[in-house]
């Protein structure tokens, strides 16, 4: 079997979670690197930090972002490649693992999502 995509999302308790330091993103980013090149760079095939705020479009108009409805903020993604859900899962708790490290006082959680596959998609 093929491997898969896989969305990795970075939840955070609250925006107002206490940001790392300068110090501590640049030794998370050091550390996200080398986890990346552990894989051969082939497994983590993009990811990053998303900046807080935001909008949210729906049919009838736009909101700002934050919603006060939120208890917990994505605070970063990664897509990687997985050869199974135990490939994946174990690739997610080392993510997590790099924010445990790197960041003490971390409190968040990681969402996995298989990514749709198009030629999973019934052909009409």
């Amino acid at each position: 079997m093929a491997d898969r995509k896989y969305l990795l999302l970075q939840r955070g308790a609250t925006e107002k979670q206490e940001a790392p330091s300068p110090g501590q993103m640049e030794e998370m980013y050091a550390a996200f690197n080398a986890w990346k090149e552990k894989y051969n760079a082939n497994i983590v095939t993009m990811g990053g930090r998303l900046a807080p705020g935001g909008k949210v479009l729906t049919v009838s108009g736009v909101m700002d972002g934050p919603l006060i409805e939120s208890k917990e903020i994505i605070g970063g993604y990664a897509i990687i490649q997985a050869k199974d859900k135990a490939d994946v899962m174990r690739v997610a708790r080392e993510f997590m693992e790099l924010h445990r490290k790197h960041w003490p006082g971390f409190e968040g959680e990681c969402e996995v999502r298989k990514l749709f596959d198009q030629s999973e998609a019934p052909h009409r």
